[in-house]
């Protein structure tokens, strides 16, 4: 089956083992935890490893040669990695700090990359039971507590008052001043504050208009949500209006906004 060249054909199954890896997680956060610490400094519980290990079994079983990146698993060179053209993109537990502060707002991010962009994407929030998804061509989804899914689209901004995500755990001086920006210019914009992917999903949905990202991020982390907001009819790009790039040399992303609908040009306010 891994031979399908198109990525829809394994959306259904995508969309499967993410609901699996969020019981696994879940299991976790019902009880206490304890939590480790990454070299980077990053926390990690057991359930980060639990999902890992299911998502990339399941992974690897339905696609033998689609290779499979998680931030979880172990790093792999580039020189191995440029070969691949496609590969499925992993993030089994996103915003583990907000999972330890059990504020329900971590993702479950599955993402397949082709040639450097992702074609597929499931964003799972597990404790608020909603999931996003979308593949090339085909729009983006929403559908939440077991209702029906629903097509989501990002809205068009054209001025006046802006509804901005903002980091829960990531505010700083930048954030400050791209607000600060706006204000000037527009007013006083809403500001709504949100953990992990789940920023980006707010775009791809119609709830905010933009998100700006001021600090390290790794591809794990957006590609899922890329997919997502772009099927939706919005943006995700770096400062110069670039969409970001997957299997770099580097995994590290560069600095990103996430925009909806329409041409409105939020760089003007990036660089305060």
């Amino acid at each position: 089956m891994s031979d399908n060249p198109d990525p829809c054909a394994y959306l259904a199954q995508a969309k499967t083992i993410a609901e699996e890896a969020s019981e696994r997680i879940l299991a976790v956060y019902e009880k206490p935890f304890t939590v480790s610490e990454k070299q980077d400094g990053s926390p990690l519980t057991e359930a980060d490893n639990a999902a890992h290990a299911l998502i990339s079994a399941r992974l690897r079983a339905l696609t033998p040669d689609i290779p499979v990146l998680s931030e979880e698993s172990a790093a792999v060179a580039y020189e191995e990695r440029a070969a691949w053209t496609r590969l499925w993109l992993v993030d089994p537990l996103d915003g583990t700090k907000e999972f330890v502060k059990r504020n329900d707002e971590f993702t479950v991010n599955i993402a397949m990359i082709e040639n450097y962009q992702p074609v597929l994407g499931v964003v799972l929030a597990p404790a608020l039971r909603v999931v996003y998804w979308a593949c090339r061509g085909h729009g983006a989804f929403k559908q939440a507590s077991g209702g029906a899914q629903q097509p989501i689209h990002a809205r068009r901004y054209t001025g006046g008052k802006a509804t901005i995500a903002v980091s829960r755990s990531h505010p700083g001086a930048r954030l400050a001043g791209f607000l600060q920006s706006v204000t000037r210019q527009h007013g006083p914009p809403e500001t709504v504050a949100m953990g992990s992917a789940l920023k980006m999903c707010l775009v791809a949905e119609g709830i905010v208009d933009v998100y700006a990202r001021f600090g390290p991020t790794s591809e794990w982390d957006t590609a899922a949500a890329q997919c997502v907001v772009a099927q939706a009819g919005g943006r995700l790009t770096d400062f110069e209006g670039h969409a970001l790039a997957y299997n770099k040399p580097s995994l590290l992303n560069p600095w990103f906004v996430a925009s909806g609908a329409g041409e409105y040009d939020w760089t003007d306010h990036l660089n305060e």
